[in-house]
């Protein structure tokens, strides 16, 4: 996790509304295969499970199915989070696009259905993937950067 490019990753909210301003679609529902990571990181992704909000962007929790600890939901797959998943091959590229948000580093990667961040320099890989919804709108990492912060630790 931590041979990620050391730049910093950190961006203004206008330039990540920019960044992200080429997706489209609407449906994230695809996101929502369940990680299966070791079982330390999966402790963490427990631990960020309970610390999560009932409500993010202005949408109430849906979680997606199948049930589990390691996957979270808000609105009709609105918002989408999995803990514990692989390290994205996008952290290779040293042209990667990143965002700090409340102390937490994204890696952004623009898809055709919604953009898909991943945190940085942490224990666990924890993936947010929006809907095109979202497209302008970084209020989703603003509301999940506090519980991620908390649960999950850092590796700098």
């Amino acid at each position: 996790m931590t041979s990620f490019d050391r730049r910093p990753l950190v961006l203004s909210a206008a330039a990540l509304l920019v960044a992200a301003a080429g997706c489209s679609s609407s449906d994230a529902s695809s996101a929502a295969a369940v990680p299966s990571p070791p079982a330390g990181e999966a402790a963490l992704c427990r631990a960020l499970d309970r610390a999560l909000p009932q409500s993010v962007a202005g949408q109430e929790r849906k979680d997606p199915e199948p049930a589990s600890e390691l996957t979270a939901g808000w609105g009709d797959a609105a918002i989408v989070l999995r803990c514990g998943v692989p390290r994205p091959e996008r952290m290779s590229d040293p042209q990667a696009q990143g965002v700090e948000v409340n102390g937490v580093n994204w890696l952004l990667e623009e898809r055709d259905d919604g953009p898909r961040f991943t945190t940085t320099y942490r224990r666990t890989y924890v993936e947010v993937t929006l809907a095109k919804q979202y497209t302008h709108d970084a209020s989703p990492l603003t509301d999940l950067a506090g519980p991620v912060e908390r649960t999950v630790p850092a590796t700098l």
